[in-house]
């Protein structure tokens, strides 16, 4: 059997409850607290010289994630923290997250002071090498070298992804809750093990910034 997966979303800017999904056939809150939870935030990064709307939307993003994970620790209270690109604990991690994403490092400095851990994520070499053949694939101009360059970047990445998957695996006890920041289109290709619970937390505001860079890539296509 494998993993349920409880999206939490919702657009009137408030949590689905726990009663309110076992009303529709949904496990109620004390269903979860045994059981090991991961709690998936698709990590929005600010970006430099963003234009003010862009930049409200991930303010406003980052704040209802921050409000709609209070909520949700109602079936768990987050024990682990494990964010992409972090390879170390800590002090050291929340310096390497401070240099990525000050946004998702105010949401970890919360939890931390609530209780939880920042764990590294991700194996220093095995990002590092991750992140040199993604390079090499963006400058590449010509099929023929891609073709040559890519096996060897699908080959770290995969090992990058087990890599992700067995430090949550084994760092999650029974009956904890663990909060993972990663972006989409890589959380996605994860394989949590069956008896891990996944919560989606995507706040009405992810909605609104998907739009944003949909309409602001469409409107550069067409210029």
């Amino acid at each position: 059997m494998g993993v349920e997966t409880v999206v939490i979303h919702d657009r009137s800017d408030k949590i689905i409850s726990m009663t309110e999904l076992g009303k529709i056939q949904r496990p109620a809150v004390e269903d979860f607290t045994e059981k090991r939870k991961i709690y998936c935030v698709p990590n929005i990064y600010p970006f430099k010289d963003s234009p003010d709307e862009l930049k409200k939307l991930i303010d406003k993003f980052w704040q209802e994630v921050s409000a709609q994970l209070d909520r949700l620790e109602a079936a768990g209270k987050i024990k682990k923290i494990f964010c992409e690109n972090v390879y170390a604990g800590d002090e050291k991690g929340l310096k390497i997250l401070s240099k990525v994403n000050e946004k998702a490092l105010a949401v970890v400095k919360r939890k931390i002071e609530e209780g939880a851990t920042l764990l590294p994520l991700e194996d220093r070499e095995i990002f590092a090498a991750f992140l040199d053949w993604r390079n090499c694939l963006a400058v590449i101009q010509t099929e023929a070298v891609y073709e040559k360059v890519f096996p060897f970047f699908k080959e770290i990445y995969q090992k990058r992804l087990q890599h992700i998957q067995d430090m949550i695996d084994k760092n999650t006890a029974p009956g904890e809750a663990s909060l993972l920041i990663m972006v989409d289109e890589e959380r996605v290709k994860l394989q949590f093990p069956s008896d891990i619970e996944v919560f989606l937390v995507t706040p009405p505001s992810y909605d609104d910034l998907m739009r944003w860079f949909r309409d602001n890539m469409r409107n550069e296509a067409a210029t």
